[in-house]
């Protein structure tokens, strides 16, 4: 273990990028039983962004509880890692970034919103997760490339998806003729140049804070 800092890290942000911020213990997304190992194995953080929610049994409540009363500090962003850290923040778990605080004032309620499917041997996202979905649109409006009309269509389209199926094209497909030509190629353009990803966004926001308490703790 490096530093005594563990971060459970997958499709949200490469590790590449995350190692070039802070050395650390990068694992795959947690399942049910992996923070307890790791405070067992002498973590002094730990930083769950992704996390497994339907190929196996996802982290549960008192694993984090336990590692809190071990005097681990555990942090919480982007995927799986914001879902805990709402539900959990009143009982010590550290959120961070946009994510976390939409679902822990309730403006986000689902695990819908961050779930996806990737590839299990590159991280690699497969879908596109609702909250990426949500701000591209958003942002798109705001600067006019998208109508309010066209931007609810697309959003109402993205929510009737199931996740494994939320793509652009499978969005854009959905919408067909109802929004006009010239929108529709402002937007393929957008989403080229301008496609937001706020969990990578939330998870670069969780390894500098990661690192800003390695340092205080003088573990980097």
């Amino acid at each position: 273990m490096r530093h005594g800092i563990v971060i459970f890290l997958g499709p949200s942000l490469d590790q590449a990028a995350a190692g070039r911020l802070l050395a650390a213990d990068y694992r795959p997304p947690a399942k049910r039983g992996d923070i307890t190992d790791a405070a067992a194995e002498g973590a002094r953080i730990i930083t769950l962004i992704d996390g497994v929610f339907f190929q196996d049994c996802s982290v549960g409540h008192r694993e984090i509880l336990g590692a809190l009363a071990q005097g681990v500090r555990v942090i919480g962003a982007s995927s799986m890692g914001a879902l805990r850290a709402a539900e959990l923040a009143p009982l010590g778990m550290e959120g961070v970034g946009t994510i976390f605080r939409l679902y822990r004032d309730g403006i986000l309620t689902s695990d819908d919103e961050v779930a996806l499917v990737y590839d299990p041997e590159t991280n690699l996202p497969l879908s596109e997760p609702l909250i990426n979905i949500r701000c591209t649109i958003r942002a798109a409006e705001r600067e006019g490339v998208l109508s309010p009309a066209s931007a609810g269509l697309l959003f109402s389209i993205a929510q009737s998806l199931y996740f494994p199926e939320r793509t652009w094209e499978a969005i854009c497909l959905g919408a067909g003729e109802r929004i006009a030509s010239q929108e529709r190629e402002r937007f393929a353009g957008f989403l080229s140049t301008s496609a937001v990803d706020q969990k990578r966004v939330d998870a670069l926001e969780a390894i500098a804070r990661t690192r800003e308490i390695a340092a205080e703790r003088g573990l980097v």
